[in-house]
């Protein structure tokens, strides 16, 4: 996935997965500078969203926002369900709506997440 977008500045963005490092990335096309990240783990046919992180210096840009709508669009444009953990993550779907294949994290996520991440 590669489809650029503008943040609210009017500056060209790109989301793209990374499966070796589990992420999906925003960054500024004209710089290629790493904006931020959405950290994920797959278990079966979920991904499950823990972390997402934007720098500070690209805040109040959208970035957020761009990077958790691609990731989402992504993910089930694989044929994966979404587990929320990461608070933005919800935040975004329980604000923006979402109509993909979702669902709030259980206990057995977390411990899934705290045996293959050592958390």
């Amino acid at each position: 996935m590669s489809d650029n977008a503008r943040d609210k500045q009017g500056s060209e963005v790109v989301v793209e997965q990374n499966p070796a490092t589990g992420r999906f990335e925003i960054s500024y096309v004209d710089g290629h500078e790493l904006a931020g990240s959405a950290q994920y783990l797959d278990h079966g046919q979920e991904r499950i969203f823990f972390h997402t992180e934007v720098d500070e210096k690209f805040g109040g840009r959208g970035l957020a926002g761009i990077l958790i709508g691609r990731a989402l669009e992504e993910t089930t444009a694989q044929g994966l369900r979404i587990v929320a953990v990461c608070p933005f993550v919800k935040g975004f779907i329980d604000q923006v709506g979402y109509e993909g294949d979702y669902r709030g994290p259980q206990q057995a996520d977390l411990q899934y997440l705290e045996h293959h991440l050592g958390a």
